[in-house]
């Protein structure tokens, strides 16, 4: 079974300007469903039972375009999400986003993974258009 989906959307923006945005973890809530509020050590992330409030660590690297997250639950349970910004000329980038399996039971996996998939495309879109404007 397959724990991981690759994504990635063009960025009519540098990749210096996409890095400066999405590097930031406070931006999260603005381009994603998951996050209702953000900061550089905590998140509340929206579940389906509610928010729960999580310790947040983003890891960049602005020299290799990275910007992955480290994120802990209550339980002491760690789920990461790692994405990297790539240049494409000097005013458009791709954006790459690995998402990975949450850590859920795994009778419950395949279907939380396809579900945060569709989640994903939708924010990626979300993403391009806040850039773009």
């Amino acid at each position: 079974m397959k724990n991981f989906d690759v994504q990635s959307i063009g960025l009519t923006v540098s990749a210096e300007r996409a890095f400066d945005y999405i590097s930031q973890p406070a931006n999260l809530p603005k381009w994603t469903n998951a996050f209702s509020r953000a900061d550089a050590n905590s998140a509340n992330l929206v579940t389906a039972n509610g928010d729960v409030s999580i310790a947040l660590q983003t890891v960049t690297s602005r020299e290799a375009g990275s910007v992955d997250w480290l994120m802990t639950f209550p339980d002491g349970a760690v789920a990461t999400a790692y994405s990297r910004i790539t240049p494409n000329g000097a005013d458009e980038s791709i954006y790459s986003f690995v998402l990975m399996a949450p850590p859920v039971p795994l009778e419950a996996l395949e279907g939380a993974l396809e579900a945060q998939k569709v989640i994903l495309a939708t924010e990626l879109e979300n993403l391009k258009g806040i850039l773009a404007a």
